[in-house]
């Protein structure tokens, strides 16, 4: 590839990121069937032609949309590498909850598997799960490869953190911090039972 060619690809690539970035300030607290093409359009500033050619359809957008939103979430969950096991989960649960709050519409999306059933939404939904899962245990044991009960265990909490975390958003009656504080003692409870079945992987001490 040539300078030339070199350039065209990077400014390729950074107008699709800009779109999609456009997309998600648009989609934060909008449904997928609230905005058509012409309303992303006009709020993107760009003929709707540029957004087919880059993303070959709405639902392509939206989940272009969706699976940027969630490498940023995923992301955040691995941001506290440096930190003890307890203020490490802490922070990870705290990243979760901000994204929830700031992105309800694309948080309800993919917690609900997206428009009717939709297989690619699901997909993205359940490596959100893998992804999280794997920092607590990460977290909480220091290590990815944990027993198959003990991953279990933490899907069953991590199900319990999105309902809760849906409720949440829906009536905002409780504080971040307080719903944080919940879903963290909660998983306490959760690592003891695992370490009642798994004696070699006992639960961090109480904060």
């Amino acid at each position: 590839m040539n300078n030339s060619q070199q350039r065209g690809t990077d400014r390729s690539a950074a107008r699709r990121a800009e779109l999609i970035a456009i997309g998600r300030k648009l989609f934060a607290d909008t449904s997928y069937d609230a905005l058509s093409m012409d309303d992303i359009a006009r709020h993107a500033g760009v003929a709707k032609g540029l957004i087919y050619y880059y993303f070959k359809s709405k639902r392509g957008y939206y989940l272009a949309i969706i699976e940027d939103s969630v490498a940023d979430l995923v992301a955040r969950a691995g941001r506290h590498d440096d930190l003890p096991p307890v203020e490490r989960v802490q922070r990870t649960v705290d990243g979760y909850l901000r994204y929830a709050e700031h992105h309800q519409a694309a948080y309800r999306t993919i917690i609900s598997g997206g428009v009717g059933f939709d297989a690619e939404v699901h997909a993205i939904r359940d490596g959100v799960r893998e992804a999280l899962v794997t920092a607590i245990a990460e977290g909480a044991y220091g290590r990815k490869d944990i027993p198959r009960l003990a991953r279990t265990a933490l899907l069953g909490w991590f199900s319990s953190v999105e309902g809760v975390t849906l409720d949440w958003i829906g009536h905002r009656e409780l504080s971040r911090e307080t719903v944080g504080a919940l879903l963290v003692r909660t998983l306490g409870d959760t690592l003891r039972v695992i370490e009642d079945f798994e004696p070699s992987y006992p639960a961090p001490p109480r904060p």
